[in-house]
């Protein structure tokens, strides 16, 4: 069993061109279905990426290659894209699937564009860092609220 673990680690974290950190109170796979769970303070770190989370379930194609993450309970998360962008937040379940680097928040999500200075809180929130979009949507009873910091037109 040990073996396989660490295998499954090694086949997920050889799939991409930067290390893959993952950390976890427990750990469970199968790899003929190719999924892979990690639960209990689960952090995971790749380039100057980083999630943190109560449960994370990676998916992987048949060559072993990771095709959709998905966070759960409490996520907290730091991601820099590949214009520079930087964001940081929190959801109760992120999504995100590598092949298009798109990143889905849900219910409770508040993402922080840091070098920006731009907030957007919702409900369901989608990050497409490729092209550099995001789109929003508020909650049956609560808008979407976006937050920018304006410069001072006295000075």
């Amino acid at each position: 069993m040990k073996q396989a673990v660490i295998l499954t680690i090694f086949l997920v974290v050889s799939s991409f061109s930067q290390e893959l950190k993952i950390t976890a109170n427990f750990f469970n796979s199968d790899q003929k279905a190719g999924i892979s769970v990690f639960e209990g303070d689960v952090n995971i770190i790749k380039g100057h990426d980083e999630l943190n989370a109560s449960k994370v379930t990676i998916y992987t194609n048949s060559e072993q290659k990771p095709t959709k993450f998905v966070a759960e309970g409490d996520t907290s998360f730091y991601i820099k894209t590949l214009d520079g962008s930087l964001y940081r937040g929190k959801a109760q379940k992120v999504i995100y699937i590598p092949e298009k680097k798109e990143y889905y928040f849900y219910k409770n999500v508040h993402l922080k564009q840091i070098n920006e200075k731009k907030e957007i809180i919702g409900d369901e929130v989608v990050l497409k860092t490729i092209d550099g979009k995001a789109y929003a949507k508020g909650a049956k009873k609560e808008p979407v609220i976006m937050i920018f910091n304006l410069p001072d037109e006295k000075k």
